[in-house]
């Protein structure tokens, strides 16, 4: 009885992520057909020219979390055992680093190839599959990279901060490479499209179960947790991009600021 009740709670789940997937594109297409309708969108931040439609997002995908997303973390987090969870979250760890271990070598960052490839290969056959984290244990260190980055690497400009529905922030490169980020990555690599949506269920259950405090404490706390948020997402990919080291940027107020780019 308990089997074919978790059977029927996963299959609820499945349709309704799918549901909401759907309910997203939907929403995006609306506002894209907005933009190419109405007056172009203005904003204080120049990396910022959307920010009307990226507002609307936000506001969508926070009605989603606070409706579904959140309450399924915090019962997750009621329910599962923390080691559990923490095994889980090692598992899709072990399964990003093969993906970071690809983009690394696409952007001959030898180093970072290299620390990946290792933790690839403790995590999975000391750490039992990746439900323990041997790697880090061993100062291993993580060195997370996507085709985004991969892109950026090569001289592809970021371009414009982009909200997804459900997928959050993001810019044009990063989006452009999310079809890409998706092949890649080993998760939703199954022949079965309920173990896919399955797997991608817990997947999102577990990050959202992981930025319980931290989403709560930003919205708590900043004035206006959208600027934050994107100001906050800007500034990791671009130390994401130069390794944590980024050049100094120019400011473009000041006519005597010749630094950096």
């Amino acid at each position: 009885m308990m089997m074919r009740g978790l059977s029927l709670s996963s299959d609820f789940y499945c349709r309704t992520l799918r549901a909401l997937r759907a309910l997203g594109l939907g929403f995006l297409l609306v506002l894209l057909q907005a933009c190419a309708t109405n007056a172009p969108m203005s904003s204080a931040d120049p990396r910022d020219p959307w920010e009307n439609m990226n507002r609307q997002v936000t506001g969508f995908n926070d009605a989603v979390d606070a409706m579904a997303l959140k309450p399924l973390a915090q019962t997750y987090a009621q329910v599962v055992p923390g080691l559990v969870r923490t095994g889980v979250r090692n598992f899709f760890g072990n399964l990003g680093d093969v993906w970071s271990l690809v983009n690394n070598a696409a952007q001959f960052k030898l180093r970072a190839t290299g620390d990946s490839a290792v933790r690839v290969g403790m995590n999975t056959f000391l750490g039992l599959g990746g439900l323990f984290d041997v790697a880090t244990d061993f100062g291993i260190d993580k060195h997370k990279a996507d085709f985004g980055l991969t892109l950026g690497h090569w001289g592809v400009p970021q371009g414009p901060y982009l909200v997804l529905p459900l997928l959050g922030p993001s810019t044009v490169r990063d989006a452009v490479a999310l079809p890409v980020d998706m092949q890649g990555d080993l998760s939703r690599q199954s022949a079965s499209s309920k173990k896919r949506d399955a797997t991608l269920a817990l997947k999102l259950t577990d990050t959202r179960e992981n930025l319980l405090k931290i989403v709560d404490a930003v919205k708590e706390a900043s004035l206006d947790p959208y600027t934050f948020t994107r100001d906050a997402y800007l500034q990791k990919r671009r130390n994401d991009l130069y390794d944590g080291n980024p050049p100094l940027e120019r400011n473009l107020d000041d006519p005597e600021d010749d630094l950096g780019r």
